[in-house]
């Protein structure tokens, strides 16, 4: 008899966990499945329990996990993927944009412009306190700045401050009344030191002509006034609604600890910088944090090991909030490439003005940076734009390899020129390509305002993602909204076709889709240090799913630009799905 019962316990537990396992919550069947799981094909159904991946697999073995209990969504053969994710974003700041006077980076004539302005002023958009502000500005304009000039700083405009933001986020423009406002003048710009002057646009005599970039421009930023609490929540809910909407369920939040009068460029982190910490802490306190927030503490580029400690306390504020997990720090490494700003760091120097942007760290220094993240088990967010910039990043990596042999899931965003000596690092090193490939299109900011300005060389290697691929980095999806659009299906077909207006941006950097499904899936996860709990549909992990409209395997990749999310699941709970 004693020696039935190790085998009436093995009966007797198996027949436990088949009943565990028929007990799902939720079946989707008869789909296509792509699980992002590596080396693994297409399925037909999954099984959700308890907000996680039960199980994938074929239709009848999904189908015998239901009980009378369990919901059943016949998928129709549809396409079912894990929830995307974005790497790089600003989610909260581009919903706030979204609620008020947006340009969306379309350019007018000027004098449709200050038509425009006034109807959206008319129609309650647009002020900020006695303020008129306006949101995603094309950098079109900036060469411009004189003409703006001339429209904005007479009759109406004498006495009332106007403020445009650049949609690059970097950048803007403001008139004399804001200025005198500020106390910007002639004068000023002229005591200024040389790099902070470059910053601000002005003419011979020292009178500046309203452009600024980098952290001028977050001076004047900052001095629009902020909106209230209520806003900023409503700001925060619209923010998770249309990522939702896109199959968007995880994000980087790329500054979540700077708020609107905060300078990004030149950020002095206290223990008071919480930014748009506590606008998710209210949404999921309320139960509608709908996704996963990987929340980037934003470090001056010039920062010690010691002044980590500070960020380290703000996280720690906001220990133990669902979906709201703190992976490490961003650092800005330089500025734009684009023409007039030319603050990103190059290797061969800029052929107008002779430069070679401005590298914001200082690389003596930064690989100590990255060192000490590591030893509080940190990931560091690089942005770096230009070649110079992304090598000097790779450097710091290396550096802190030498201290530590195992590689942790750095990453560097947008990545807009790197230098072919510079792609094997990426593998070797374990650096993350965070990349936003919709910018990777022939059009206004990669010929007209760049083209020109870079050397031949350089510019065949804008947003090289195939260059990268091949040599085996791994590319991670982006969006850096507000600047582009947060819909992932955009990005994807673009960094297909790489067509724009203007052209085809270095076609042979194409890439296909399976490589930008993987980036938007698995490799972004990674990114955001989430892994084991997201970016693949594998049993054990969070039920984050997306139903989508067509057979993105199979249509055109016009078509695929296209795509639209028909259902959206968040742990196994649907949160979206399109108005019928």
């Amino acid at each position: 008899m004693q020696r039935l019962i190790p085998t009436l316990l093995a009966t007797t537990l198996a027949m436990y966990s088949w009943q565990a396992m028929a007990a799902a919550d939720l079946v989707l069947l008869n789909g296509k499945v792509f699980t992002a799981e590596p080396g693994q094909g297409l399925m037909q159904a999954v099984a959700v329990k308890d907000g996680k991946i039960l199980q994938v697999g074929s239709d009848a073995q999904i189908a015998a996990l239901a009980d009378a209990h369990t919901q059943r969504i016949d998928l129709a053969g549809k396409v079912l993927m894990p929830g995307m994710i974005d790497t790089h974003s600003h989610p909260v700041v581009a919903a706030f944009d979204s609620l008020g006077a947006n340009l969306q980076d379309e350019e007018k004539p000027l004098p449709e412009l200050e038509q425009w302005i006034l109807a959206e002023v008319e129609a309650g958009r647009g002020r900020a306190g006695d303020v008129i502000s306006i949101a995603g500005v094309s950098s079109a304009y900036w060469e411009k700045s004189r003409e703006l000039g001339q429209l904005f700083n007479q009759g109406r405009w004498v006495d009332q401050p106007l403020v445009l933001s650049g949609i690059d986020g970097h950048t803007g423009w403001a008139n004399n009344a804001m200025l005198k406002r500020l106390n910007i003048d002639a004068a000023r710009v002229k005591g200024m030191s040389e790099q902070d002057r470059s910053y601000v646009g002005h003419d011979a005599d020292f009178t500046p002509n309203g452009y600024f970039s980098e952290s001028r421009w977050d001076q004047v930023r900052s001095q629009i006034p902020p909106a209230s609490e209520a806003v900023m929540i409503k700001a925060a809910r619209e923010a998770v609604r249309i990522n939702n909407q896109y199959g968007v369920t995880a994000w980087m939040d790329a500054a979540s600890n700077a708020g609107s009068g905060d300078s990004l460029f030149d950020f002095k982190a206290t223990e008071q910088s919480v930014g748009v910490l506590p606008l998710y802490r209210a949404l999921a306190e309320k139960g509608e944090l709908s996704a996963h927030v990987a929340a980037l503490m934003i470090a001056n580029p010039k920062s010690r090991p010691a002044d980590l400690e500070v960020l380290a306390k703000v996280m720690k504020q906001f220990d133990g909030v669902p979906n709201l997990s703190f992976p490490g720090i961003k650092v800005f490494v330089d500025g734009v490439l684009e023409f007039p700003g030319q603050t990103a760091a190059v290797i061969a120097p800029y052929t107008n003005c002779h430069k070679n942007g401005q590298l914001l760290i200082e690389p003596e220094h930064f690989g100590e940076l990255v060192a000490a993240a590591e030893q509080r088990d940190w990931i560091v967010h690089m942005h770096a734009v230009g070649d110079r910039a992304v090598r000097e990043s790779l450097n710091a990596v290396e550096h802190a390899r030498t201290l530590n042999p195992t590689p942790k899931a750095h990453s560097i965003s947008h990545l807009q020129l790197v230098d072919p000596k510079d792609f094997p690092r990426f593998r070797q090193l374990g650096v993350i390509a965070s990349m936003q490939l919709l910018w990777a299109t022939g059009e206004s900011y990669t010929v007209e305002l760049v083209k020109p300005y870079i050397s031949a060389s350089a510019y065949g290697y804008q947003y090289p993602a195939h260059s990268l691929q091949k040599a085996g980095a791994t590319i991670a999806g982006a969006s850096d909204w507000p600047v582009s659009s947060p819909n992932p299906w955009n990005a994807i077909a673009q960094a297909i076709t790489r067509k724009g207006p203007l052209g085809v941006l270095n076609g042979k950097e194409s890439v296909d889709r399976q490589v930008m499904f993987q980036a938007y899936t698995l490799n972004a996860a990674k990114t955001l240090r989430l892994e084991q709990q997201i970016g693949s549909l594998a049993p054990g992990k969070q039920a984050d799913l997306i139903v989508l409209d067509r057979d993105v395997f199979k249509v055109s990749d016009d078509e695929l630009f296209d795509t639209q999310v028909l259902k959206t699941f968040f742990a196994g709970k649907q949160v979206y799905a399109p108005a019928s």
